[in-house]
């Protein structure tokens, strides 16, 4: 492996090129913003005990307590690491609470930095443990007994996971980017994604013995060293890379990771932030946004990346909500945040990581008091001879793809957004559906369901879904994918919607596939927001999964060739979702500008 024209060292015991370690970029330096650090250990009722940092705002008295609970670095904030935005926190976000008067609180997770304990991932400790935090938090001296709770991803999942244990000083939550159910991750539609863990798992470690195992030789806290290696050593037997292999489907250990279970528990306000093409987790949560309370909900959608939660133009949101909710003030939030905002065709601007980190701002918006099932208008598009997406019915001969093939890379893990390149054999290994130009303009919003009567030939199969617009002048922008394991096709008759396949996967409800027998396979197209403009034409991909930002699949390889079947009796369809009474503006974005929604040359047209 070169870099930059020299040749990578080579290991002495192997004569292998050394792997790349993960590292962490300089990404500038900030003076201290905090009056004063708090940090200790935190001893829960299970006899864990889970490492703290504070940055308490100047003045005196008690303040309220804004925590952020996750599994990298968050009990060591404060220190030169975190100073140079070395972090999983947002600098950011906590110089803006501390200037305004909150006393930030960082936690790391059982078996994480220099906590000790098992690690568990989403599992109910999670919760407990975040329950007891909350309480820890709101009874010291310098705390005013309020307690809110911000964070993406981890610190997002371990929200709704303290939440639904109730603890009473806790006043409000604002998860963004959570992932409440490793089975979303690891095996999307049950189609196994191991290329997801292993970067995730670098970067995980290497937040322990980087990030953390140098803020405590900082402050010469030896037992926070020994605990960081031991925490290492414990991660190898105890690797979220061994929930795949263990445990392929959604067994009743599995079940005990999905936080969306129980979300109907939480009580506090919740504002929620999601991005739909979530490069590192999708858009989904396991939906778990739908059991909460509407009337203690604000939901702030966007296209875009994982990392949509630093912008600037967000938090400034999040600060209000916490304010009201946290503090208790009366300013206006509750009369004029809508209860849905959804940001259309977001960009981001600036030159450097940070700069274009905190820039992501909205085209335009669409906002509502709340969008509902109901007030979606469903469109219903038929798969049909020639290559057409049909209004209506248009029975005709099945169309075949070879399996596996080489499905098309949309965007990477780190957040790029680009179309990959065509594979060799794509007109074999794909099948394309594109409609005809669209009469009036239309919002997709929500998931979309591929209702595709299909036949296969080995049992089983993976397949792709991909949601394009081809605009007039030649260019296809990526708008959503789904995907679907053959034999995982059994569907939760009880929680399914037109618009929303939910299938079981569970082990003893496998559907394999007899030779030439046609079967209903839904597939789950994720959630998107996507404003279709007059004259553009809706395309349909149906493909092998590939690499979709972090998620790098291992598909069923069996070679054999697939139908799809659109006839009277096999009527292959795709539902979608319109929100009525959107008039967007009539321009498109340029391409390249909206967020992980990379344009490229029709395809179809250019080869």
């Amino acid at each position: 492996m070169s870099a930059h024209g020299q040749q990578a060292p080579l290991d002495p015991d192997t004569g292998l090129p050394v792997s790349r370690v993960f590292e962490f970029p300089e990404l500038g330096v900030v003076r201290p913003f905090w009056d004063r650090r708090v940090t200790g250990y935190i001893t829960t009722s299970d006899g864990t005990r889970l490492r703290y940092s504070v940055l308490l705002p100047k003045g005196a008295g008690r303040f309220p307590v804004v925590l952020t609970l996750n599994g990298y670095d968050a009990g060591s904030i404060g220190t030169t690491s975190f100073l140079r935005h070395r972090t999983s926190m947002s600098v950011a976000l906590s110089q803006r609470l501390v200037e305004a008067g909150y006393a930030v609180m960082g936690v790391n997770t059982a078996g994480t930095g220099c906590s000790d304990g098992r690690l568990e991932y989403t599992r109910p400790q999670l919760g407990q443990h975040g329950a007891q935090v909350v309480e820890f938090a709101a009874a010291q001296p310098w705390s005013d007994g309020k307690v809110g709770m911000v964070g993406a991803s981890y610190s997002g999942s371990s929200q709704v996971a303290t939440a639904q244990n109730r603890p009473p000083h806790l006043r409000a939550i604002v998860p963004g980017m959570v992932l409440t159910d490793y089975r979303d991750a690891i095996a999307p539609g049950g189609v196994p994604a191991p290329g997801f863990l292993a970067p995730f798992r670098v970067v995980f470690r290497a937040f322990w013995s980087d990030i953390v195992a140098k803020a405590a030789k900082e402050e010469g806290d030896e037992g926070c060293l020994q605990q960081v290696q031991a925490n290492l050593v414990a991660e190898e037997s105890n690797s979220v890379m061994h929930l795949p292999v263990a445990h392929p489907l959604r067994d009743d250990y599995m079940n005990t990771f999905d936080l969306a279970r129980h979300a109907d528990r939480i009580q506090v306000p919740v504002l929620s932030m999601e991005a739909f093409q979530d490069q590192a987790i999708t858009p989904r949560s396991s939906h778990y946004q739908s059991r909460l309370d509407p009337d203690r909900l604000w939901l702030v959608q966007t296209n875009g990346h994982h990392d949509m939660y630093s912008a600037t133009a967000f938090q400034a949101t999040v600060l209000r909500f916490l304010d009201r909710f946290v503090k208790g003030q009366d300013n206006g939030f509750e009369r004029d945040t809508p209860r849905t905002t959804v940001w259309m065709e977001a960009f981001e601007t600036g030159d450097g990581v940070l700069e274009r980190r905190s820039s992501p701002k909205p085209r335009w918006v669409v906002s509502r008091p709340s969008i509902k099932p109901s007030d979606l208008a469903i469109r219903t598009f038929h798969l049909a001879p020639g290559g057409r997406l049909a209004e209506a019915l248009a029975p005709g001969a099945a169309d075949g793809w070879d399996y596996p093939g080489a499905g098309v890379t949309v965007n990477d893990v780190a957040g790029t957004s680009f179309w990959g390149a065509l594979p060799a054999e794509w007109k074999k290994t794909s099948l394309a559906y594109t409609s005809a130009p669209l009469e009036r303009s239309m919002l997709v919003y929500g998931p979309g369901s591929a209702d595709l009567w299909v036949t296969a030939n080995a049992g089983d199969a993976d397949f792709q879904v991909t949601v394009t617009e081809l605009r007039p002048d030649g260019q296809e922008t990526y708008v959503q994918r789904g995907w679907l394991r053959l034999s995982n096709r059994t569907l939760d008759d009880a929680r399914s919607t037109p618009l929303l396949p939910v299938h079981t996967e569970r082990p003893d409800q496998l559907s394999p596939v007899l030779p030439g027998q046609p079967v209903l396979a839904r597939v789950e197209i994720n959630k998107m927001g996507h404003y279709f403009r007059q004259g553009s034409r809706l395309r349909i991909w149906i493909d092998t999964p590939s690499q979709t930002g972090g998620l790098v699949f291992d598909t069923f390889t069996q070679p054999q060739r697939l139908h799809v079947l659109h006839t009277a009796r096999y009527d292959s369809l795709v539902r979608l979702g319109v929100l009525p009474g959107v008039d967007g503006p009539p321009d498109y974005p340029a391409c390249g500008r909206t967020l992980l929604q990379p344009c490229r040359p029709d395809p179809l047209a250019t080869h």
